[in-house]
């Protein structure tokens, strides 16, 4: 009897499920489009979209449908958020399908990538309820997935060029010795506690120095500018500044001549030097500074505007006394051309004892070296002998970079952002070494730190790769001939520029010959691709597994040139 009772219940559980689901139970991958065709990794996200179509009298009255998007992948899956519709009696804010004419709708979605999921697809899963019931319908397969290419910023970055900390090496540095002579009031003669200052010492060894070493400092001439303040009358004014300055050319000359320097005496003078005393003014503590300075701006003949200043009689006796004495004065400036020491030079002197040089001069001698060992032999005696300097400890990193050292590279840097922490090269360098880890979010956050480094529109295109902004990172490394920037114009889809770059690229590696392939698959470019993997294959042979997983290639996976070239 119990038995009995047990069949007639599963019975009418049968029935009443099957009468629930008899108007639902049709769902077909042809009522669905998806685009991308083939999934496809945007920046760090896969983009989805996904339009569907109710047929005419498919969609129950009383029904409500929930579909749900999930991309599944060789140990995981990744579910979207379900989207859900209702028939025309249920009473809810779920969007309404007519039963009589049916309806259209479009999904769109973005899944977070990882790798896993270039082997995936993408399936739609349901979940139908009448009433109190509930039931779901067979999964509905619509796309496979995906390509992954974008993500090839994370190789191709390996062949970057990280930024440099560049010495500031010169070779000819401009020198200029200047002295003061100062005069009393009206006077032209040259006072000997004027011509025995310090200063004039200074100028007067000199002019010795660079006498004694014409190989080293090469002089260009010798100044002499003679003033008079702009108080008196103008034609007193032009006689005492012209005495001024043929009594100190004189006394020049004869220094000159003293110290044995051969060199041009450029002479001139100033009769009234109101540009020197708009400047004294303007950074004196006067307290009717701004009326005088109105006064300069408003008057243009000197006759009123020294007029006008005397009227401002509550300043004028403390012109007189802090200003106006300071501009009775000749002043002579020795200019020459300090030389450095040539490449050659710097390199014996390097071999036999680095300490002798400066850091900038050690530094440039990694630019005159164009081995890479002997550079980093010259950066660590850099480190060694200027600890907290920050740039030896960036180029090694950048050499360990370049070498494929990441470890040894994050070292280094480290090490100099914790000397210069807002040095735009270490943080375009950290933003590299965070590229490659395919952490975008870091890599973002240092390269703003880096922009204004020499290599920053370089290192911003590898960023917009990361991100999926193909055409900003086109324009970026427009100008370079690298693996990034042909990435970015294959990404983009301008393969005419992609070729062009790619033929530029001077020591092309694997990931050059395979960013080929790549165009070749995309413009159905046979040969190209073939020839593009078996350069690419040769140099790295992981790459012929990557290459039979790539759907870049999937129309080209059964031709036995293709097999045979990955075997």
């Amino acid at each position: 009897m119990q038995k009995k009772l047990t069949f007639m219940l599963s019975l009418a559980v049968m029935i009443i499920v099957s009468s629930c689901s008899s108007k639902m139970d049709a769902l077909k991958p042809e009522y669905f489009t998806v685009t991308p065709q083939v999934l496809e990794v945007v920046g760090t996200e896969i983009p989805v979209t996904i339009d569907g179509r109710f047929p005419h009298r498919f969609f129950d009255k009383k029904t409500v449908l929930s579909i749900t998007p999930v991309l599944r992948y060789d140990g995981g899956e990744a579910v979207a958020e379900p989207v859900v519709f209702q028939g025309e009696k249920v009473k809810g804010n779920n969007r309404t399908v007519s039963y009589e004419n049916g309806g259209n709708f479009s999904m769109r979605m973005n899944f977070d990538y990882v790798p896993e999921m270039i082997k995936s697809a993408l399936y739609l899963t349901f979940t139908v309820t009448k009433g109190s019931k509930s039931y779901t319908l067979p999964d509905v397969k619509v796309a496979d997935g995906c390509i992954a290419t974008s993500q090839l910023y994370r190789s191709t970055v390996k062949s970057a060029n990280l930024a440099v900390g560049e010495d500031a090496f010169q070779r000819v540095i401009k020198q200029a010795q200047q002295a003061n002579i100062m005069f009393l009031i009206q006077q032209t003669n040259l006072r000997g506690s004027e011509i025995n200052t310090q200063q004039m010492k200074a100028l007067a060894d000199s002019m010795k120095a660079v006498a004694a070493d014409p190989e080293r400092r090469i002089v260009d001439n010798v100044e002499v500018a003679a003033y008079a303040s702009p108080d008196g009358g103008v034609l007193l004014n032009v006689d005492v500044a012209n005495g001024r300055e043929k009594n100190t050319a004189q006394y020049v000359k004869k220094q000159m001549d003293r110290a044995k320097l051969d060199s041009y005496l450029d002479t001139d003078y100033t009769a009234e030097d109101w540009d020197g005393f708009r400047e004294l003014v303007s950074q004196s503590n006067l307290p009717d500074k701004e009326i005088i300075l109105r006064v300069l701006s408003m008057y243009n003949e000197p006759e009123e505007r020294e007029a006008q200043i005397k009227n401002i009689s509550t300043v004028y006796s403390d012109l007189a006394d802090e200003i106006l004495p300071r501009l009775r004065r000749a002043r002579i400036t020795l200019n020459y051309q300090l030389i450095g020491r040539s490449d050659s030079e710097i390199m014996e002197q390097f071999a036999s004892d680095p300490k002798e040089l400066s850091l900038e001069e050690i530094l440039y001698a990694s630019v005159v070296s164009e081995d890479a060992d002997e550079q980093e032999k010259i950066y660590k005696t850099a480190a060694r002998l200027y600890p907290n300097d920050y740039r030896a400890y960036n180029n090694l990193g950048k050499l360990s970079f370049d070498k494929g050292d990441y470890a040894a590279a994050e070292e280094y840097i480290r090490k100099a952002v914790s000397l210069a922490p807002t040095a735009p090269e270490v943080n375009v360098n950290l933003g590299y070494l965070a590229l490659c880890r395919g952490n975008v979010a870091d890599a973002e956050t240092f390269m703003a730190k880096g922009s204004s480094a020499k290599v920053g529109d370089e290192a911003l295109g590898n960023l917009y790769i990361a991100q999926g902004q193909y055409m900003r990172a086109a324009d970026c490394l427009s100008a370079q001939a690298t693996n990034s920037a042909a990435l970015a114009q294959l990404l983009n889809k301008d393969y005419s520029t992609a070729k062009a770059t790619l033929e530029s690229i001077k020591t092309p590696d694997a990931m050059t010959h395979y960013i080929k392939a790549l165009l070749g698959a995309r413009t159905n470019n046979a040969s190209l691709l073939y020839d593009g993997l078996k350069a690419a294959v040769k140099l790295d042979p992981s790459l012929a597994q990557k290459a039979m997983a790539d759907l870049e290639f999937a129309k080209y996976a059964g031709n036995e040139t293709f097999k045979a070239i990955l075997d």
